[in-house]
């Protein structure tokens, strides 16, 4: 019951502020920015892979929603709301600035015999790595190697992976059937595997495990978030 009466009071809150927002209140505009911002900017940080344009992303997030907001009917929370228009102003953004070619994809994959088996050993994810996914300096390890993924394999991951959408949600986003997304993560997570690897060549063992962490996608939101 007291779980309900805070639910309710929370929709009771947005809805006060969504009200005060279209009648052109700017403190409630500074308010919604003070309250979303931060999450909004690691969004489009993990989509976009660079701090300007993120920034940029969600300056634009908030003057599309302030001119929207009366067209929000209080279906969904106003923060899901908010996330789905950074999503796709940082996917219009991808979409006229391909920066990395996808042919660099080939390089990235993994080699295979002709009977179909991995030509190198694949890592196995070993328990012990939990303990380290914080450190900070192997957090930036696998966002540099996450950025360095062309954007539009590196899109598909971080919209599924780490911002929780599902294939069919993707596939709308980006215009593309949702075999091709699945395609496109295999992809990607195969590339992050090699990329992580080669990030920390000869570096302990627990460390040197973080490759199959690419590959598998395990812990991805814990180690880019």
């Amino acid at each position: 019951m007291i779980g309900h009466q805070v639910v309710k009071g929370q929709v009771g809150e947005e809805r006060a502020l969504v009200e005060r927002l279209c009648e052109g209140d700017a403190a409630a505009y500074e308010s919604l920015v003070r309250e979303h911002g931060e999450r909004l900017l690691s969004t489009a940080r993990r989509l976009l892979g660079s701090e300007a344009e993120a920034s940029d992303a969600v300056q634009e997030t908030f003057f599309a929603a302030f001119k929207a907001m009366h067209t929000f009917d209080g279906g969904a929370r106003l923060s899901t709301w908010l996330h789905r228009i950074t999503v796709n102003v940082c996917l219009m953004k991808l979409r006229s600035s391909r920066r990395r070619p996808e042919d660099l994809m080939e390089d990235l994959l993994p080699d295979f015999e002709d009977d179909g088996g991995w030509a190198e050993p694949e890592n196995a994810w070993g328990t012990s790595v939990e303990r380290q996914v914080y450190d900070a300096e192997l957090r930036s390890i696998v966002r540099r190697c996450c950025d360095a993924l062309p954007d539009a394999y590196r899109s598909v991951l971080m919209m599924r992976l780490v911002e929780g959408l599902d294939t069919g949600e993707v596939a709308v986003h980006l215009g593309i059937s949702a075999n091709a997304v699945k395609i496109r993560l295999h992809r990607a997570r195969q590339a992050l595997g090699t990329l992580l690897r080669e990030a920390l060549g000869d570096r302990s063992p627990e460390l040197a495990m973080l490759g199959a962490a690419g590959e598998s996608g395990e812990m991805l939101p814990a180690l880019v978030g």
